[in-house]
């Protein structure tokens, strides 16, 4: 028995060092007290599928925003709801897209209809369920962009904010979809990117139009991934930033099915581009949260007392890992976090389900359209 706890504390520990390695830091954009001149000229794009209930918090944002001028425009994928008279309400230039072209997905046709109408030099694709943290967002956003050379694409993950308490069942897959891009790691830029965070992309004009935009990715579930990787392959680069401080959002609030449907939509296409380093990573880390629990009940059940030291210390450094993790990525529970074992328990059912639609049906569901693989 002792050699069996033993392997559970080497399992453990390496799963904790594998944590680190895989999320070693995570970059966020440069604030700056000093006022800043943006050069581009920017067009705000909102692919918009049934958001009547999403979508006011990101109109009241961008009607905040200071320093910069921009227009926005909402291309409306066959909503059925409000949608599109709460976005006029707001000024903002609807475009309907009530049918879809052979080959065509309803998202990437909407950003490709959305980037044709622009008039900006810039493009900023944004997700209904976003909103801008801070009046100062936009500059902050364009500038770092400008500094970075203006070229290529240049993404956020929104820092997820939670209003209710099953939200916090996002926080595994929140931490996993930003390792899975494969730079917060340790190697840092070492190893390829996975592509781009879909909620926040912003690019040129110019070189959207050279790698030839969503249109040559046009019935890519993962959009963000295949944009990404269609602007490497034309020579641009891609950099995946944090959003914490400047742009959030409030993931699936329309309940528990809707987050059900919306991580198992993807998360198992996603995970292909995962650099199989990172996947062995994850792995490890996966494994030693999901042993501390049978670890530190086994022990205690034997009633021996250094074991069960030596688990509660294991389980309160792994939950103190999580915890990091989590509030990197979102304003998640502690409470919640110290329960992580159903946290990843809930992640790996979800996932395995995933991978059966996936894989095996080849079809998902996402805002009452079947989506066939």
């Amino acid at each position: 028995m002792n050699f069996l706890f033993f392997c559970c504390v080497v399992l453990i520990c390496a799963g904790v060092t594998c944590g680190f390695l895989m999320f070693w830091k995570i970059l966020l954009p440069r604030r700056s007290s000093e006022s800043q001149t943006v050069e581009g000229n920017l067009s705000i794009i909102i692919p918009a599928r049934n958001e009547a209930k999403r979508i006011i918090p990101l109109l009241d944002s961008l009607l905040s925003q200071k320093g910069i001028k921009f227009e926005t425009i909402l291309v409306d994928d066959g909503s059925i709801d409000e949608t599109v008279s709460i976005a006029a309400s707001y000024g903002v230039k609807v475009i309907r897209n009530d049918h879809l072209e052979n080959g065509w997905l309803g998202k990437t046709a909407a950003c490709w209809m959305g980037a044709k109408h622009a008039s900006g030099d810039w493009l900023l694709f944004l997700d209904a369920d976003t909103q801008l943290q801070t009046p100062e967002s936009l500059v902050q956003l364009s500038s770092t962009y400008q500094e970075l050379g203006a070229h290529g694409i240049l993404s956020l993950q929104p820092y997820h904010t939670i209003k209710r308490p099953y939200e916090n069942l996002s926080a595994i897959f929140n931490i996993i979809v930003m390792v899975g891009m494969n730079v917060f790691t340790v190697w840092g830029k070492k190893l390829k990117g996975a592509g781009s965070f879909g909620p926040c992309i912003l690019c040129s004009k110019v070189d959207y139009m050279k790698s030839g935009g969503h249109q040559g990715i046009r019935n890519a579930v993962m959009d963000d991934l295949a944009l990404g990787e269609a602007f490497r392959k034309a020579g641009y680069p891609v950099r995946c930033y944090g959003g914490k401080g400047l742009i959030n959002f409030q993931m699936y609030p329309e309940g528990l099915g809707s987050l059900w449907e919306g991580w198992t939509k993807s998360f198992a296409t996603a995970s292909q581009e995962t650099h199989p380093l990172v996947t062995i990573l994850i792995s490890f880390w996966i494994s030693g949260a999901f042993l501390t629990t049978p670890f530190l009940i086994t022990a205690s059940i034997l009633d021996l007392t250094m074991w069960i030291t030596i688990a509660t210390i294991l389980y309160i450094i792994f939950f103190v890992q999580v915890l990091i993790f989590a509030r990197r990525t979102g304003r998640f529970s502690t409470i919640v976090i110290a329960l992580y074992p159903m946290l990843f328990l809930f992640f790996t059912i979800l996932f395995i389900w995933s991978i059966y639609l996936t894989y095996i049906r080849r079809t998902v569901s996402w805002r009452g359209r079947k989506i066939k693989l």
